[in-house]
C-alpha cells in the first residue's frame, strides 16, 4: 500500500514520545511500500519541533535528513533542500520552502515582512522584498 503520511504519524515514529502511537506508526510505515511526505507535512513537523519540543534549528535539520533517508519515503527532494538551507542559515524551513515553490510556480520575488528572513533568502539565492 502507498501511503501519504500527516506530521503525527511522522512524529510519532520518530520521537517515540507515544508507545502505543509510536508503534502504530512505525508499522504503518514499516507496511506500506511507497510513505508520501508533503512539503505542508514537512513545514509542519519543523514548526511542532520548533514551537513544541523547543528543538534547534541543527536538531530540526537532523530529525528532517532522517526522514528524507528513509528509502521508501518519497519528498519534494529540491524543495526539501532549500528548506534546510535556510533553515542552516537560521531561518525557518518554511521559509527556503515557501520561496522554493514560489519561484518553481512562476514568482521572482520572495514577498515577507520578515526583514531577517528576506535576507536570508537573497544570501541564499532567492530574490526577496521585505515590506515596511
Amino acid at each position: 500500500m502507498k501511503i501519504a503520511a500527516d506530521t503525527n504519524l511522522i512524529l510519532r515514529m520518530l520521537l517515540n514520545d507515544d508507545p502505543r502511537q509510536s508503534q502504530a506508526a512505525t508499522v504503518a510505515v514499516n507496511d506500506a511500500t511507497l510513505v508520501v511526505v508533503t512539503l505542508p507535512t514537512l513545514c509542519e513537523i519543523a514548526w511542532v519541533l520548533r514551537s513544541r519540543y523547543r528543538l534547534s534549528r541543527s536538531d530540526i535539520a537532523r530529525f528532517l535528513n532522517i526522514i528524507i533517508a528513509i528509502e521508501k519515503i518519497v519528498v519534494d527532494t529540491a524543495a526539501v533542500q532549500a528548506g534546510l538551507s535556510t533553515l542552516d542559515a537560521g531561518g525557518d524551513f518554511a521559509d527556503g520552502v515557501i520561496a522554493h515553490e514560489g519561484r518553481r510556480l512562476g514568482a521572482e520575488v520572495f514577498a515577507t515582512f520578515d526583514r531577517d528572513a528576506a535576507a536570508r533568502l537573497e544570501r541564499n539565492g532567492f530574490k526577496a522584498l521585505a515590506l515596511a
